[in-house]
């Protein structure tokens, strides 16, 4: 099977014909232990249920396998104590490296880790990452939101301990501080829609004379959309919102959604050949690869009257 030495070709048919009756194929953890070599790579999300984080995955899978490597996937649910169960699990499964992308901010569980780490969507001064340019995405985001006559934005800022959020929030706010709109400022503490949803209510009752939303993501912006129209508030007449990751459903929902695009899939595949230069002892000429965002105007934004 190794083609490692003679074998006799009646044997060689022998074991083939047994091969594909059984329908065996290797273990590929037995294998790599044997071999002290595996080519299983551990692959951590946050939260699966978030439709960005497998368009990520997708891009590392389908690199990875060019290369004839496997994903083990683990889906932490931003709990520490999960993550570190994962971590073990991809150890003891003899994994040769590992892509992260951890919202532990310490990221004290990779310190001293045996194998490579690449985080993905994080950055990290410690190892090597591949990521958006949220602080841009945030600037084009309040650029296109004042071209298009909002006079009184919210800016929803997205969870502290997330350094790729707070890029977005300080971009957008850089551009803002330095305009002659009103703005407000909201803070939350996560991306999932179930808290988006109070969010977006808080939003309409605090900042009612809202007319422009900078959400921290399409999740929260969609929740938002979701809110305006429950509240009668025509979309774009009456209020305009922007998301950021451009994630599948963005352009499927009523009015679909403007937003600022990650190139999620591409970062994926970049942050596989990440670990595999280095899995293969190759120099990093760059060891943290930072893609860049574009806007994409959907319906709930108006016109930009400049270029009509």
């Amino acid at each position: 099977m190794n083609e490692t030495g003679y074998v006799h070709e009646d044997t060689k048919k022998a074991v083939n014909l047994a091969i594909e009756q059984l329908n065996y194929s290797p273990n590929e953890v037995a294998r790599s232990l044997y071999k002290r070599k595996s080519r299983l790579i551990g692959l951590l999300l946050p939260d699966i249920t978030n439709p960005f984080f497998p368009l990520l995955a997708r891009g590392v899978e389908d690199e990875m396998r060019l290369h004839d490597f496997r994903i083990i996937f683990g889906n932490t649910d931003e709990d520490h104590e999960k993550e570190q169960d994962y971590i073990q699990t991809f150890q003891q499964n003899n994994v040769i490296g590992i892509i992260s992308m951890t919202n532990n901010l310490s990221k004290s569980n990779y310190n001293d880790m045996p194998i490579p780490v690449v985080f993905l969507d994080r950055t990290s001064s410690n190892h090597p990452s591949v990521y958006a340019d949220g602080k841009e995405g945030g600037r084009i985001a309040a650029h296109e939101m004042i071209k298009r006559n909002s006079k009184r934005i919210t800016l929803i800022k997205g969870p502290a301990h997330l350094q790729t959020a707070q890029d977005r929030f300080k971009g957008a706010l850089e551009v803002l501080s330095s305009s002659n709109v009103d703005f407000y400022v909201m803070s939350t503490t996560s991306f999932s829609f179930k808290d988006a949803e109070k969010w977006a209510r808080d939003l309409f009752e605090k900042y009612e004379d809202t007319d422009g939303v900078i959400a921290s993501n399409d999740i929260v912006a969609t929740a938002v959309l979701h809110e305006a129209l429950r509240t009668g508030r025509k979309i774009p007449e009456d209020i305009q919102i922007i998301g950021f990751d451009d994630i599948p459903h963005s352009s499927l929902l009523f009015p679909p959604l403007s937003t600022i695009r990650q190139p999620a899939y591409e970062m994926g595949r970049e942050a596989a050949k990440l670990l595999l230069n280095i899995i293969k002892n190759k120099k990093l000429d760059i060891k943290n690869i930072q893609l860049p965002v574009s806007f994409i105007e959907r319906s709930t934004t108006r016109k930009d009257e400049a270029n009509v």
